[in-house]
């Protein structure tokens, strides 16, 4: 197997810099067009088979070094008792939002195994395919509730905010069972097999840093606690638009920090503290010219030339207008100017 990105995970010596992209199974690829139109977003993250075949389509085309479960982060949700709609143009969409105690009562933590096992038999059925890690995820409990509670997506997340301000107590008692039902399906992940975990706080830079501190800090903290005591696999917490919660993040007990592209990464690295860091090309630079992406590529590898280890990844997903070969480009160029010289 190849191991490279399990080994910068924990701060080792590597080959070559390990490479995998937040969003590389997905609707850039006609792979992925194939399979997604015969299924709903929904039915193709509950079916084993088809959410294997589409994780494993980006690594036979590109070669990543780490393979991301094919799911989302709103599955748990839903499993926790409220209904879930994907809306083309529209994303997710919870039409019995969380916003009063009876909501929030009515929330269950679930048992894994028993109310989503299709994510369990995505993961054994991945590790019998895979000869790179398989790294799995959940959403982060600030960045989980703002779209229980806000119903969807937002730009203000006002619903989310004014009960953080107003009803502080209603919003922990939400946060406090995200948490828990959080914990509880990544250690299920982990003892499936995942190789490493993913913490995604996509909506985390939507909060001043006093209030990141005092309303999703400590859920972090929570969860990354929980999973210490069940699994000694490396765990990655990724904040969106985070360089100013940087501060607070590089305390975490987190083997490897992800930093988006709003930060110069030699930065982002002096700044992280003890751990490696994973990212942080703008996924938009992946529609540069190839000579200027791999420029681009070749600046950030010397960037990241003091990292205690350093995984390439982009900032954040992959857009759907990307060009697949731009990928490939961008996946061969770290491959090829990180292994010079070794």
């Amino acid at each position: 197997m190849n191991t490279t990105f399990l080994e910068a995970c924990r701060g080792k010596k590597t080959s070559h810099v390990p490479v995998w992209f937040m969003r590389q199974a997905g609707r850039y690829l006609p792979d992925y067009q194939r399979v997604r139109s015969r299924r709903t977003f929904l039915e193709l993250c509950k079916n084993p088979e088809l959410a294997t075949e589409v994780t494993l389509q980006p690594i036979d085309i590109f070669g990543f070094d780490a393979a991301i479960l094919f799911s989302d982060i709103l599955i748990p949700m839903e499993a926790m008792g409220l209904p879930l709609e994907f809306h083309d143009g529209r994303g997710p969409i919870f039409p019995e939002p969380v916003r009063d105690q009876k909501a929030a009562e009515a929330l269950r933590v679930p048992d894994t195994e028993a109310d989503m096992p299709f994510v369990l038999e995505t993961i054994r059925l991945l590790r019998r395919e895979l000869k790179v890690p398989l790294i799995g995820f959940a959403g982060a409990p600030f960045t989980l509730a703002t779209y229980v509670i806000e119903g969807g997506s937002s730009k203000n997340f006002v619903a989310t905010k004014g009960m953080m301000f107003h009803e502080p107590e209603l919003y922990r008692s939400i946060l406090d069972k995200i948490t828990a039902c959080t914990s509880s399906y990544l250690i299920a992940q982990a003892k499936a097999g995942a190789q490493a975990l993913q913490l995604f706080d996509s909506w985390a830079g939507a909060l001043a840093p006093c209030d990141y501190e005092r309303f999703a800090l400590p859920y972090v903290q929570t969860i990354l606690a929980d999973l210490r005591q069940h699994t000694d696999i490396p765990l990655i917490y990724f904040a969106n638009n985070g360089a100013t919660l940087l501060p607070y993040t590089s305390t975490l007990d987190a083997d490897v920090l992800g930093i988006d592209w709003r930060i110069p990464l030699a930065d982002a690295i002096r700044r992280a503290g003890p751990h490696a860091v994973q990212g942080n090309l703008d996924p938009l630079a992946l529609f540069l010219p190839k000579e200027d992406l791999e420029a681009r590529i070749a600046a950030m590898l010397a960037d990241a030339s003091e990292a205690r280890g350093y995984i390439f990844n982009l900032g954040h997903g992959v857009v759907p207008e990307t060009d697949p070969d731009q990928v490939k480009i961008a996946v061969d160029a770290v491959h090829r100017f990180s292994s010079q010289g070794n």
